[in-house]
């Protein structure tokens, strides 16, 4: 069966960037399962999946457009420390949950902090990257109603209910 809208894929990777640092594998792990067509991988990876077969290796390089976006400097932002409503020591690589302009949840991580100003950034931690994988499909098989109906993988290397 050829990799195609609704199809349940099974991978192995390995996420590299342009120094060969590696960002993300599922060595020692189970495969990464996705429902193809569903927007459950980033699309420039998804895009170069189409029609292959479970057995097919692969490289593909992603350009941020087709990954986690360009940087964008306006999502960078310094705020006063008294605004985080925590008593914890505030340290650089923190994560938040915030509100965005459109009152949906946006995560923020610290890139800097001091006695008055803690600075946030928006941007995905790979926005602006470009994203290197090494592909092997371990599976290709057909969508459970199920599946469908929720817009994910369940069962192995997919979601639980």
């Amino acid at each position: 069966m050829q990799i195609a809208r609704n199809a349940v894929v099974r991978i192995d990777y390995t996420l590299t960037d342009d120094q060969s640092t590696v960002i993300d594998s599922s060595d020692g792990g189970e495969p990464l399962a996705y429902l193809h067509g569903a927007g459950n991988i980033i699309s420039g990876l998804e895009s170069a999946l189409e029609g292959r077969k479970a057995g097919d290796k692969l490289n593909v390089r992603v350009s941020p457009a087709e990954g986690y976006g360009e940087r964008n400097d306006a999502l960078v932002a310094q705020v006063p420390r008294e605004r985080f409503d925590t008593e914890e020591t505030i340290e650089v690589g923190q994560q938040f949950h915030t509100m965005d302009e459109e009152g949906g949840v946006q995560v923020v991580t610290v890139t800097a902090v001091d006695a008055q100003q803690v600075t946030i950034d928006g941007n995905h931690p790979l926005a602006g990257v470009e994203l290197n994988f090494a592909v092997t499909i371990v599976e290709v098989r057909a969508a459970t109603a199920e599946e469908l109906e929720h817009g994910h993988v369940h069962g192995a290397g997919g979601h639980e209910h």
